[in-house]
């Protein structure tokens, strides 16, 4: 066992990560958010046809404000094939019906307006669905049609080659030829043509979306794609395969170009011109934590996902790094910096963190690490229940683009889209209304103890810990936005300052650590004793405590 002096509230040596270079304004909410992302068609289902939908959304809204969030994300609702889960768009300006109409999505923002928490929908501008108007005039090769996509000649006799190596995101080439011989461009699925955005159209169409839902009231955009809209010029090869592998390891001719600012910028001006501070977050995978920066410069968007730290192995010194490297990054420009644990397009964290007791144990550490760190953080839907990745779904059930375009060799993401259980007892575990059809994913049998309903009754529940943790962070508004000082500690223990007379603790190694004076328990993530002079931190726990300040 090993023993650490703690004190700190008479830390000298300077903070580590220091406050944004020029002081946040109190009402720029978005720099301490914590976020809710809801996927629609796994969170609750109010018409009873097995998948989730704005009513249902709609039917939960008391249950997030409960929960503490500032804001929801919600993934795609537009009309779609559903080929890609809903990122393959026909209709930007509608709502699927299968999902609801849009008078729901009027009053949801509404009714979450209501209860205290703002409103993000996602905007998915690399590319449309195959099935959007506009491609099916490329098709028919109407006038001007096929310059609002990346339509290419191809290569060798006849044009018989793809125009160039790249591939697709999602397995396969990134090419498909059409009857006449040209080939277009879709780094996702082929049902997901690439938009081209050297064309006015493009960008004045994507504007006026955007105005329609800002007219609406959301309160801003999760940019899908964000790095992705702007080509390198003449569309060079990449000179490797592979090139899922690489994203975010290596520069790429399709990511990460130097023209997406430009697009970006224009945004962050339609944004500033609406009242109630509307934000944009981008979802980019850059190279480095500098060229994350870039999207969150002072006239670009408000945040971008830090999938870096959701990356990170499970140990004191990769989460260091990571932790130090981001707000490093996001400093230089004056931003927030974001962390993430899980989403809907990566396997859940319970299971990377190995699964079984031990994942669960690093999950409930892992939250109070994240939410003591400076900036803004986001909550996966299910995440406060401890879910795992469902791992075992039928092949039959799968639906994730991935499974298909690799021939079963990576089984996509669909494990983590599994629908959320509510209530303990029931055929869909609350998801659905009583009667109603299967879920469109199974929900595994066993998820009935982690259901809202019985975790909302057990104080030592994910559930709980997550609701304490959030409201903690509320009444300490220096867990959000004060500086942050590492302290000297342990192998493989972190422990970090919060000011004022905030401490952190998180032993990430094997054995139990022993703490003299740490302060007051203010919450733990495991049974953690202390008497108030000393305390037990047991391995893969983090505690937060309060002391007095010096």
């Amino acid at each position: 066992m090993t023993h650490q002096s703690v004190t700190p509230c008479a830390v000298s040596s300077p903070a580590l990560s220091a406050p944004s270079p020029s002081a946040p304004s109190p009402s720029e909410w978005w720099r301490d958010a914590v976020i809710y992302e809801i996927y629609v068609r796994s969170f609750a289902d109010g018409n009873g046809d097995g998948m989730g939908d704005l009513l249902g959304v709609r039917s939960r809204l008391r249950y997030l404000a409960d929960l503490g969030v500032d804001a929801i994300w919600l993934t795609p609702f537009y009309p779609s094939p559903l080929h890609d889960g809903g990122y393959d768009v026909a209709s930007y300006r509608a709502v699927d019906p299968r999902l609801g109409t849009l008078d729901d999505a009027r009053a949801l923002v509404t009714e979450a307006h209501g209860l205290g928490m703002r409103v993000l929908i996602d905007i998915v501008p690399n590319h449309t669905s195959s099935e959007h108007p506009w491609f099916e005039e490329a098709l028919r090769d109407e006038p001007g049609a096929r310059d609002r996509y990346v339509f290419r000649p191809g290569r060798g006799p006849g044009g018989a080659e793809p125009p160039n190596d790249w591939e697709s995101s999602f397995g396969g080439p990134a090419w498909t030829r059409v009857p006449d011989g040209s080939w277009y461009l879709h780094l996702f699925a082929p049902e997901q043509p690439d938009l081209n955005w050297d064309n006015p159209e493009v960008r004045a169409e994507f504007e006026d979306v955007m105005r329609f839902w800002l007219d609406i009231g959301v309160d801003g955009f999760r940019v899908d794609v964000a790095h992705g809209m702007v080509k390198a010029e003449g569309l060079p090869d990449a000179g490797f395969t592979g090139q899922l592998k690489m994203l975010g390891r290596a520069p790429l001719p399709f990511f990460d170009q130097d023209g997406v600012h430009e697009i970006l910028r224009s945004w962050r001006r339609l944004l500033d011109s609406y009242p109630g501070e509307r934000i944009g977050v981008a979802e980019v995978w850059p190279p480095s934590p500098a060229r994350l920066a870039n999207y969150v410069r002072p006239d670009e968007l408000h945040q971008a996902f830090n999938f870096n730290y959701l990356a990170a192995d499970w140990g004191a010194g990769p989460l260091r790094q990571v932790i130090d490297a981001s707000i490093a990054a996001t400093d230089l420009v004056g931003a927030p910096t974001t962390w993430v644990l899980s989403n809907h397009d990566q396997v859940r964290h319970v299971t990377r963190y190995g699964g079984g007791r031990r994942g669960v144990r690093r999950a409930r550490a892992a939250a109070l690490l994240t939410m003591a760190l400076p900036g803004s953080v986001y909550i996966y839907q299910g995440e406060e229940l401890g879910l795992p990745e469902v791992l075992d779904l039928p092949d039959e059930v799968l639906q994730d683009p991935i499974f298909f375009r690799t021939a079963g060799a990576d089984r996509g993401r669909d494990g983590s889209r599994v629908p959320i259980p509510w209530a303990y007892g029931e055929s869909s575990f609350g998801f659905s209304p009583p009667g109603a059809d299967p879920t469109w994913l199974p929900i595994p049998r066993d998820w009935g103890g982690q259901a809202v309903i019985p975790q909302l009754g057990d104080p030592r529940s994910f559930l709980n810990l997550y609701r304490n943790a959030v409201r903690l962070r509320r009444s300490h508004p220096a867990l959000g936005r004060g500086a942050m000082r590492w302290l000297d500690s342990p192998p493989e223990t972190l422990f970090f300052t919060r000011e004022p007379g905030l401490l952190c603790t998180v032993n990430l190694g094997a054995e139990p650590v022993v703490l003299e004076s740490p302060g007051t328990l203010l919450l733990a993530s495991s049974d953690t004793r202390s008497n108030g002079l000393q305390a037990i931190l047991e391995p893969d726990t983090a505690a937060w405590w309060s002391c007095a300040t010096s």
